[in-house]
């Protein structure tokens, strides 16, 4: 079983087709999809970061999009606690992440990912937890 960590970019580059990396997130999870008891995990706060610009530009079909893949079966969505926000302070403090980003990698901790997904390749300074740059193929 494998737990792969899904960053709000990570999840926009699959949604929208995003280039360049849309075709190196899909071939990622293809590679864990053909185990029924993997599970991808984001955080709460995925949800509002993805969702902001199609509801301010009215895209109802991309909002549809995004609220059919936040409701898939087999991604767990990570709640804000307080537990995370400690760890996110304590990785902000360390690394200097910014917030979000901060909370993501928490998150991902928190909830022992096997594997953090993700196009910004400043997180792969987190040693907390096993980062992979997402790679234009």
């Amino acid at each position: 079983m494998s737990r792969i960590y899904l960053d709000a970019c990570s999840i926009i580059y699959l949604v929208e087709s995003a280039s360049p990396f849309h075709d190196a997130i899909v071939s990622q999870l293809r590679r864990h999809a053909a185990d029924p008891a993997s599970r991808l995990l984001t955080s709460r706060l995925s949800c509002l970061e993805c969702r902001v610009l199609p509801i301010r530009d009215n895209n109802q079909d991309l909002v549809q999009a995004y609220d059919r893949f936040f409701s898939a079966d087999r991604l767990l969505i990570v709640e804000v606690t307080a537990e995370v926000i400690l760890s996110a302070t304590a990785l902000r403090a360390r690394y200097g992440f910014k917030t979000p980003d901060a909370i993501h990698l928490a998150s991902a901790i928190e909830e022992t990912a096997d594997l953090f997904l993700t196009g910004d390749s400043s997180l792969a300074r987190c040693t907390e937890i096993k980062v992979e740059i997402l790679e234009n193929t």
